[in-house]
C-alpha cells in the first residue's frame, strides 16, 4: 500500500486588517426585501462606483442572489436611462497616459 501524503494546511493570519470581524449582512435580506427594483435608484447608487462599474459582492457585503438582482436591476436602470453607464467629468484618458498616447505623436 502507498503512503498517502500530508498536505500542509494552509491558515489565514488573523492579524487584522479587512479580514478580521464579521462579514456585512446583505442590506436586502437585512431589510427583508426579496427584489431589488430597478426604479429606485438611490438604493442602486451604492451598488455602483464613481466611474460607474458594479461593484462586487465582496465591497457591497450583499448575498450572491441580490447582488445578481442588483446587477440586472442596473442594467435595466442604465437601459432606461436612470443610471448613466459612465460618469461624466474627469479627464480625458489621453491626459493620463492612456493606450492611444503613443498614436497621438
Amino acid at each position: 500500500m502507498a503512503k498517502q501524503r500530508r498536505r500542509p494546511v494552509r491558515r489565514r493570519d488573523r492579524k487584522g486588517g479587512p479580514s478580521t470581524g464579521r462579514r456585512k449582512s446583505c442590506p436586502y435580506c437585512r431589510d427583508k426585501i426579496e427584489q431589488v427594483d430597478y426604479k429606485d435608484i438611490s438604493s442602486l447608487r451604492r451598488f455602483v462606483s464613481e466611474r460607474g462599474k458594479i461593484r462586487s459582492r465582496r465591497i457591497t457585503g450583499a448575498c450572491r442572489r441580490h447582488q445578481n438582482q442588483v446587477a440586472r436591476a442596473v442594467k435595466r436602470a442604465r437601459e432606461l436611462a436612470l443610471l448613466p453607464y459612465v460618469t461624466e467629468g474627469g479627464s480625458d484618458h489621453r491626459e493620463r497616459g492612456g493606450r492611444d498616447r503613443d498614436r497621438d505623436r
